[in-house]
């Protein structure tokens, strides 16, 4: 049987050793998060026009290009104009590919779909964030204590300030991380719905052309 001792020294080392992983991986849920906030600023930038009017206007279009002249590629640059992201543009342009075909309910369907799990995929960047920065944040409060506590005792006070220095720097990144990628992750949750019913739209008004 292991002796307490032995235990609590395996557990000093095992977090003392999580030390300097911790403070890299803040660091790097930082910097994920600021180009994460870049591409939102990004992001919403191309959605500032987005009004119902130009998207009504860019399905008569579409449909009008493909129901009268067969022109799928003049429906595709009519709807390109309303494609708020990349993903959401090669939607619509297999939707004006698959519009008024044999079996192109299923196929867009199927699109749809599959940009729905490309969203998800898109918003679990910052979930993730929302998690790991208070995470590493109160890991990174928690591990430097200890050897805090230890200066404190042998009246090493230079130790202590270091110590607790970086714990609350820890602890404020962490919390920043959490905070700003939550706020991200609500705001693009919405703008992603918008999008889907955009997308579902545009397949609805195309969907009986020419049949």
């Amino acid at each position: 049987m292991i002796p307490p001792a032995d235990v609590q020294d395996i557990l000093f080392r095992v977090a003392d050793a999580l030390r300097v992983p911790v403070l890299i991986l803040a660091l790097v849920a930082l910097a994920v998060l600021l180009v994460e906030l870049g591409a939102f600023a990004v992001e919403l930038v191309r959605r500032r026009r987005r009004r119902f009017a130009r998207l009504a206007t860019a399905c008569e279009q579409g449909a009008e290009a493909i129901g009268k002249r067969g022109d799928r590629e003049g429906a595709r640059r009519a709807l390109s104009a309303v494609a708020a992201s990349t993903a959401m543009g090669k939607t619509l342009d297999f939707i004006c590919g698959q519009a008024g075909r044999p079996g192109s309910d299923d196929a867009i369907a199927k699109a749809l779909a599959d940009f729905d799990f490309a969203s998800m995929r898109r918003l679990e960047r910052t979930r993730i964030l929302v998690r790991l920065g208070p995470a590493l944040g109160l890991m990174g409060t928690l591990i430097p204590l200890a050897p805090a506590l230890a200066g404190l005792a042998s009246g090493d006070v230079a130790t202590l300030s270091d110590n607790l220095r970086v714990a609350f720097s820890v602890t404020v990144v962490g919390l920043l991380v959490g905070a700003v990628a939550f706020g991200i992750s609500l705001v693009r949750d919405r703008l992603y719905g918008q999008d889907h019913s955009d997308l579902e739209y545009v397949a609805a008004r195309l969907s009986g052309v020419a049949r």
